[in-house]
């Protein structure tokens, strides 16, 4: 079986800031960030398929092809709780419509190979931190409370990923990037 997901990639440049204004709010050295090549936005987790499947849906996000690049800003870092506890980190995106006509569209195209529409609302974000013990309500503040001026940038290309769950984390393997089209101008 193949655990799947589609990701909108952030420019290098862009996760480089992210990083560099996570660590100045942060400078606690045994934290378990989040590694580089993991940081995206999850547009669509598909969960487990059979090879055939895989090749069926790959072939079906070709459609992404003819989307013009997404402009987006990064803004504001976030926490989301469970059970009243904090359990991720997030750094928030706010993303061009088109991406949420993107999304629909993926939805209703998977729906016809019986993958299922995802129930929540899409909340942009990219995870930084998967929080295992409660690091305290002055962490948590800490990156809440931050204000910066938006980081302003566009992604262009979206890929479909497949996800190995190993007992020291998740391994990401690219099956097929898309590209979208430049904004015209």
């Amino acid at each position: 079986m193949n655990r799947l997901f589609i990701s909108l990639n952030l420019p290098d440049n862009v996760i480089k800031e992210i990083i560099g204004l996570r660590d100045k709010i942060c400078t606690k050295k045994n934290i378990r960030w989040e590694p580089i090549g993991k940081l995206h936005l999850t547009i669509k987790f598909i969960g487990d398929v059979s090879d055939e499947m895989m090749d069926k849906i790959s072939n079906e996000l070709l459609f992404v092809n003819n989307y013009q690049s997404i402009k987006c800003s990064f803004s504001k870092f976030g926490v989301f709780y469970r059970d009243d506890k904090p359990y991720i980190l997030w750094a928030g995106l706010t993303v061009d419509e088109s991406l949420f006509d993107m999304i629909t569209e993926v939805n209703t195209r998977l729906e016809k190979l019986s993958i299922p529409i995802e129930q929540r609302q899409f909340n942009p974000h990219i995870t930084l931190l998967r929080i295992k013990k409660d690091p305290g309500i002055n962490f948590v503040n800490s990156f809440k409370n931050f204000t910066f001026k938006p980081i302003l940038f566009t992604a262009n290309t979206i890929t479909l990923y497949k996800s190995i769950l190993h007992p020291e984390g998740s391994e990401y393997i690219k099956i097929k990037n898309y590209k979208l089209k430049e904004l015209e101008k």
